[in-house]
C-alpha cells in the first residue's frame, strides 16, 4: 500500500469577474455583473449573442458581445443550445472567461473567494508518511497558492513559505515561484511528515479531505 496520501482538492470560485464601466443610469463607472442570462438575436442566417450584465447599483443592464454576425452554421451546436437554454454551467464558464471579457472592458474586479471540496484518491488515511494534493480548478480563479494552503491546512502563509524553503513541501516543476501564483488546474502540493510538525500538517489536511 502507499505510504502517500493522494488527495484532491476542487477549488471552485464563488464570484465571477465583474468589469467597471460607465453606467448611464447612475451616470457614473459601476461594477457590473453577470445576470447569469444570454441573449440571441437572429438576422436572417446570422445571429448575434451576448451575455446581459446588471449595474450592481441600478440594474441598469449592459450587452457584453459573445459573437456577432456569426452564420448559424459556424456556431457549435451545444453552445448554441447552451444560449438557446440559458444553461447555468455553460452561462457561468462564459462569466468567468476573463480573456473574452477583456476585449469588451477595460477595468475588471476579480474575487479570491473560492469554495474546496476534498477527495480521498489514494491511500490509508491511518497510516501515510506524505501527502500529494491534486488541484482541481474548473473556473478561473484569482486566489493565490500560498493563501489556499495556509487557509486549508490551519498555518500561516509564512510557516508555508518556510516548508517549502526546508524542503518539506514541494511545488513541481516551478517551485516557489507557484505559491504567489493564482491556483490553477493540474497543481500539485506534495508534503513530507518526517517531522511531528509536518506530520500535523498531513493529519490537518487528511482530515479535511475525508470530512
Amino acid at each position: 500500500m502507499s505510504s502517500t496520501l493522494h488527495v484532491q482538492w476542487t477549488v471552485t470560485s464563488l464570484i465571477a469577474p465583474r468589469p467597471w464601466l460607465t453606467c448611464g443610469r447612475c451616470g457614473g463607472i459601476k461594477p457590473f455583473q453577470s445576470s447569469g442570462k444570454a441573449r440571441l438575436n437572429a438576422n436572417g442566417k446570422r445571429l448575434d449573442a451576448w451575455l446581459i450584465y446588471k449595474c450592481s447599483d441600478c440594474e441598469n443592464t449592459w450587452n457584453r458581445p459573445l459573437f456577432e454576425r456569426r452564420n448559424v452554421r459556424d456556431i457549435d451546436p451545444l453552445l448554441l443550445e447552451a444560449l438557446q437554454a440559458n444553461d447555468h454551467r455553460r452561462i457561468e464558464a462564459l462569466a468567468f472567461d476573463l480573456d473574452g471579457l477583456r476585449r469588451s472592458a477595460g477595468r475588471i474586479e476579480e474575487f479570491a473567494e473560492a469554495k474546496v471540496a476534498r477527495q480521498v484518491l489514494i491511500g490509508d488515511p491511518a497510516a501515510f508518511h506524505g501527502i500529494r494534493i491534486d488541484l482541481r480548478v474548473p473556473l478561473p480563479c484569482c486566489l493565490r497558492l500560498d493563501r489556499l494552503l495556509a487557509a486549508e491546512l490551519g498555518v500561516s502563509r509564512t510557516k508555508i513559505h518556510a516548508l517549502q524553503v526546508a524542503g518539506r513541501l514541494k511545488l513541481p516543476p516551478n517551485g516557489d515561484r507557484m505559491l504567489r501564483r493564482p491556483v490553477r488546474e493540474g497543481m500539485v502540493v506534495e508534503l513530507d511528515a518526517a517531522s511531528v510538525s509536518e506530520r500535523m500538517l498531513v493529519e490537518a489536511a487528511m482530515s479535511l479531505a475525508v470530512g
